[in-house]
């Protein structure tokens, strides 16, 4: 009891009682933390009695790893490195062709037009005299894809514009340059990856003042009249004559026929021979003989490519196509004299074809009678949409008069409906009778 008191009233408890009460109160001493860093007598003896595995910091991989956790890379990294040396050369090679076309043919394109190439040639004013810098003809070709490039040219007369494309096979993905080889062999319609190049030429035909704005205003500059009658003529090499004529809405309104003067592996097809004869120049003639196998077709037009679906669609676009294999570096001299020929083009059609009237006729006729199928099909289309929106129109009112009917009108109505349909039918099957 007088322990109790005291402990109470704050008196100390002896030190062997203390310690005896608070035993489980006592803290532990912190352990030290072990090195990480092993003797390396220590981990020597470890190893040779086997106790603990050596240490490996995780930037070792050649501790960690063997050559044969890298067996799945080592199969695929070849043909990685094959693609992409396949894409390089073929890359390169594309471009290489574009360079030597462009060596060969832009030269004649400054020539015949103020304005070649995206960039175009600059002109200077020295003492009175003009002086024409002409830009570098590589640096007209505007790469669009890896196999296909592009230029451009106007600023000449009976010329609005003209447009060229370069077509390369797709030599930097060997897949696709394989498997189009393959369909190629095994399916006629499908057509060979080969090189190419297609110029097409519009004419202005009468159209400078709203095409070009300078024409538009009051000035002194005089246009001449360089319209010409409209009209579908073209030579074609007979191997491609087959797609040229099925490909085309155009060519497919003309006649085939051989021609006495031409090379035997090349056919015209016209219109008319009088057309024909016009057109037909010696020049010409030498040209295509020169390019030989390398020619594809050369075709005046004023019908669209795709055969026209609407009446507007038969509006007259004139223009003049070229399209022409591309050769070796040392082969572009065949095809150079094919090229200018067709760059000179547009001046023939405004000199010379201005025909007489029996064989304009003619060419109107025919397509006078595709307008006049358009036509028709217009027509019918739209009676048959004036006939699917009077059955809404009726539908909808038949539909307002039942919602106004009590249950027994409506039934009426429905069995009168029925009637009708069934006179009418009996009507049907007495006339076929």
């Amino acid at each position: 009891m007088a322990g109790m008191l005291k402990n109470v009233f704050g008196s100390q408890p002896s030190g062997a009682g203390s310690d005896n009460d608070f035993a489980d109160f006592v803290e532990a001493p912190n352990p030290s933390p072990a090195s990480l860093i092993a003797d390396s007598t220590t981990v020597a003896a470890a190893n040779t009695h086997g106790a603990i595995a050596p240490y490996t910091a995780w930037y070792r991989i050649w501790e960690r790893t063997s050559p044969k956790d890298f067996m799945q890379e080592a199969m695929i990294l070849p043909f990685v490195v094959l693609l992409v040396l396949f894409h390089v050369w073929g890359t390169r090679k594309n471009r290489r062709k574009a360079r030597e076309w462009a060596q060969a043919h832009v030269p004649s394109l400054q020539k015949e037009f103020a304005v070649v190439g995206f960039d175009g040639i600059s002109r200077t004013n020295e003492d009175e005299t003009i002086t024409v810098e002409l830009a570098n003809p590589e640096k007209s070709l505007k790469e669009k894809s890896a196999h296909e490039f592009s230029t451009y040219a106007t600023g000449r007369q009976n010329v609005a514009f003209l447009d060229i494309s370069l077509k390369m096979p797709k030599r930097y993905n060997p897949i696709t340059y394989l498997m189009e080889y393959a369909f190629s062999f095994f399916f006629e319609s499908w057509e060979a990856p080969s090189e190419k190049y297609e110029a097409l030429m519009y004419a202005f035909d009468g159209k400078e003042k709203d095409l070009v704005p300078v024409f538009a205003k009051d000035t002194p500059l005089k246009v001449n009249n360089s319209t010409y009658d409209g009209f579908i003529w073209a030579v074609v090499h007979k191997s491609h004559m087959r797609k040229f004529r099925t490909d085309r809405y155009d060519a497919s309104i003309t006649f085939s026929k051989d021609h006495p003067k031409l090379p035997s592996w090349v056919t015209v097809m016209s219109e008319s021979a009088e057309i024909t004869e016009t057109l037909l120049t010696k020049e010409l003639i030498q040209a295509i003989e020169q390019a030989g196998n390398d020619f594809e077709f050369l075709i005046v037009t004023d019908q669209p490519i795709d055969k026209p679906t609407k009446i507007d669609e038969t509006v007259p676009k004139k223009r003049v196509q070229l399209s022409v294999n591309l050769s070796s570096a040392a082969g572009y001299a065949a095809t150079v004299p094919l090229f200018n020929q067709f760059l000179r083009f547009g001046d023939k059609l405004v000199a010379a074809a201005h025909f007489r009237g029996e064989v304009m006729r003619k060419v109107r006729n025919v397509r006078e009678d595709e307008i006049k199928k358009l036509r028709r099909v217009e027509e019918e289309e739209k009676a048959e949409e004036r006939k699917l929106a009077a059955e809404k129109i009726k539908k909808e009112e038949r539909e307002r008069l039942l919602r106004g009917m009590t249950a027994d009108e409506q039934r009426k109505y429905l069995d009168r409906e029925s009637q009708k349909e069934q006179r009418r039918s009996s009507k049907r099957m007495t006339r076929k009778g």
